[in-house]
């Protein structure tokens, strides 16, 4: 069975300013970490707020990397420099609005301020490109919430087969007949 690459991409002005320790990429490892049994190999990059950077970033990752899944963190906000969504629509196929509306229901479960985040995600190629927010507990809340639909949409994909520790996170997966 191939090792599945995803790439995790933290968006930050911060990391260009000297020294930075990136609390939301190693957060999304951490979880990923403890949801696939599955044997998996991270694509990391820590990267400025600039839409031209995200763009390319996200292209490399899925056209040339060869990535199933790539998460962002960073950049969904209402700031002039959150463009992580724009630069997440500009290179994909398709969009799967899905995932964002999910995202911003469960966050406001514990922050009435959800309504401010633009999470999104879409497909281009074989990828399937999720945004999330910046902070460690939002990231974990967001991927519980969404995670259960990814193993599926990257089979529906054809993409490697994502094997998850059910005791920490149940994939749907349609029953056989």
């Amino acid at each position: 069975m191939a090792k599945a690459k995803i790439g995790i991409v933290t968006v930050s002005d911060r990391a260009s300013a000297g020294v930075y320790e990136d609390i939301s990429g190693k957060a999304i490892i951490d979880t990923l970490n403890q949801y696939l049994t599955s044997e998996w190999e991270p694509v990391y990059e820590v990267i400025p707020d600039e839409a031209d950077v995200i763009s390319a970033t996200l292209i490399k990752m899925a056209d040339e990397q060869d990535c199933c899944l790539i998460v962002t963190t960073g950049g969904t906000g209402p700031a002039k420099r959150d463009v992580t969504p724009e630069a997440t629509e500009a290179v994909c196929d398709r969009m799967m609005p899905g995932f964002g509306e999910l995202m911003r229901a469960e966050s406001l479960k514990f922050v009435p301020t959800a309504i401010l985040s633009r999470q999104t995600a879409g497909l281009r190629g074989d990828s399937l490109i999720v945004n999330l927010p910046g902070k460690p507990k939002s990231i974990r809340e967001c991927l519980d919430a969404v995670f259960p639909a990814i193993p599926y949409c990257i089979d529906l994909m054809e993409g490697p087969f994502l094997e998850c520790d059910e005791a920490v996170i149940k994939p749907f997966r349609p029953k056989a007949k």
